[in-house]
């Protein structure tokens, strides 16, 4: 599996759009600005991917990239907040977002973006209780780790890990930039297990941990 043979398939502004011929996805979510374009962008090695913006809440669909000719795919979700966006566009799209998240069936994990200086926001906890209650499994990524020196990165690392552990062991944390491609690796891993499961013989509820790279 290769993530720099991404390319855009389509956006959808419903489930009903969503591509039938992708058998499993991944979702990125994240409040707006917590990074998700630069993440993707970064993952996939192409800075022109997905689309970025210093407007937060620019996304506004369901954005799939497709990995080369396989039936996998990475989704940009809609970032929370939508800035300079009407109330009632506002409601109508987290009503599409919760319905993509609990009826997509290709949907094989969450991937949650929060910036790593302001951690575990309204958004974030809400997604991460839907996660647990469809026992979903969430990697949370501490975006713009680059911003923080090693010390308070390691400690909001390990405070994040405390705050979100779960029962069934399904939810992972790390650090990640951007900027410096930090996290890179590790991230990459756990996507393969999630996305190819039985091509990499790993199980989707043991995420890798992976070395810690601030």
């Amino acid at each position: 599996m290769s993530f720099s043979d991404a390319f855009f398939v389509k956006s959808a502004a419903k489930l009903a759009q969503c591509p039938e011929e992708i058998l499993r996805e991944v979702a990125f979510a994240g409040r707006s600005n917590a990074g998700k374009s630069s993440a993707l962008n970064t993952l996939t090695n192409n800075k022109k991917l997905a689309r970025t913006s210093k407007t937060p809440g620019r996304t506004q669909l369901i954005n799939y990239f497709q990995l080369g000719q396989s039936p996998l795919a990475l989704v940009d979700l809609p970032g929370y907040g939508f800035a300079k966006v009407p109330v009632a566009m506002k409601n109508a799209w987290q009503k599409e977002l919760a319905g993509y998240l609990e009826k997509r069936e290709a949907l094989c994990g969450l991937v949650l973006l929060m910036d790593i200086r302001h951690p575990l926001k309204e958004f974030d906890t809400a997604m991460l209780k839907w996660a647990a209650d469809s026992k979903m499994p969430v990697h949370i990524l501490l975006t713009k780790a680059d911003k923080l020196k090693r010390g308070p990165a390691q400690s909001t690392l390990l405070q994040v890990k405390k705050a979100t552990a779960r029962k069934d062991g399904q939810v992972s944390v790390q650090v990640f930039s951007s900027l410096s491609g930090d996290g890179l690796p590790q991230l990459r891993q756990l996507l393969t297990s999630w996305l190819a499961p039985a091509e990499t013989g790993t199980d989707v509820s043991e995420a890798p941990e992976g070395k810690e790279t601030l």
